[in-house]
C-alpha cells in the first residue's frame, strides 16, 4: 500500500460499502483505494466503528487488511477477540476497547493488479459459511472493476487540460489492442480497454504505449480469475 491516506481520490461512494452490508451477515464495512500513483484513499465507511478499524490498522501498521493486501487473500476472523493473533498483537489489544467480535477482509484485485481492500465486522462472533464467503468474493470483484473505473476516469479527467488528444493512428491502435485482450481474457469490450488503462496506470505508461506493446504481442493477458 502507498504510505500515506486521502480523500481527495474523488470515489467516495458509501453505496459501494453500504452493498457489503445487504448481502452479508456483517455490521459494518470500510474500503480504501490504493495503486499505481496514487495514495491511498477511503472510499467509504457505513459507521464510525467501521471507519475507527480501518484507521486503527493504518496507524499501527498492523493488522488483517494489511495481511490480506500483503496475501492477496481473504482473512476472515470469526472470533477475533478469542484468539491471539502474533502478525498484529498491538492491534488486536487496542480490538479489546471496540465492540467487534468479527472481522472479515477481502483484498480488492484483479489480475495481478491490486486496487483496494474491503473490511467488514460484526459485533456478533460467527463463521461467514460457503454461501456468503462466495457471495463476498463476487461483490469484491465487481467493486474492484466499479472502483477502478471511477479512479481511472477521475485521473484521466484531471491529465486531459495538459496531455494532447491521441492522434486518430493511436486512436486505432487502441481499438485493435482491445481486441485482443478481450480474445486473451474472454471480458467483453469495456473491460478489456478498462485492463488497458488499468495496466497503464499502474505502471506510469499511457494507454497508447501499452496498445503498441499489446499489438507488437509484447505484452499478453491471461484470463481473470
Amino acid at each position: 500500500m502507498a504510505e500515506g491516506s486521502s480523500t481527495e481520490g474523488g470515489v467516495e461512494d458509501t453505496a459501494l460499502c453500504a452493498h457489503f452490508l445487504v448481502a452479508l451477515p456483517v455490521d459494518g464495512a470500510a474500503m480504501s483505494v490504493f495503486g499505481g500513483t496514487v495514495p491511498e484513499t477511503v472510499v467509504c465507511a457505513t459507521d464510525g466503528l467501521a471507519a475507527r478499524l480501518d484507521e486503527l490498522q493504518f496507524d499501527l501498521g498492523e493488522g488483517p487488511r494489511w495481511e490480506a493486501a500483503r496475501t492477496r487473500r481473504p482473512v476472515l476472523e470469526p472470533r477475533i477477540r478469542e484468539v491471539a493473533h502474533p502478525l498484529w498483537p498491538v492491534f488486536h489489544t487496542a480490538l479489546m476497547d471496540t465492540a467487534v467480535e468479527a472481522l472479515y477482509v477481502f483484498p480488492l484485485t484483479l489480475g495481478a493488479l491490486d486496487v483496494g481492500i474491503v473490511e467488514l465486522y460484526s459485533r456478533t462472533p460467527g463463521v461467514l459459511d460457503r454461501t456468503d464467503q462466495a457471495k463476498a468474493l463476487v461483490l469484491a470483484n465487481e467493486t474492484a472493476w466499479n472502483l477502478l473505473d471511477r479512479l481511472l476516469r477521475v485521473q484521466e479527467a484531471a491529465s486531459e487540460a495538459v496531455t494532447p488528444t491521441a492522434s486518430p493512428l493511436s486512436r486505432r491502435e487502441i481499438h485493435q489492442a482491445t481486441g485482443m485482450v478481450l480474445v486473451q481474457m474472454n471480458v467483453t469490450p469495456t473491460d478489456a480497454l478498462l485492463v488497458l488503462r488499468a495496466h497503464a496506470f499502474s505502471h506510469g505508461k499511457t494507454v497508447r504505449a501499452i496498445a503498441g506493446d499489446v499489438v507488437a504481442r509484447r505484452l499478453e493477458f491471461s484470463p481473470v480469475d
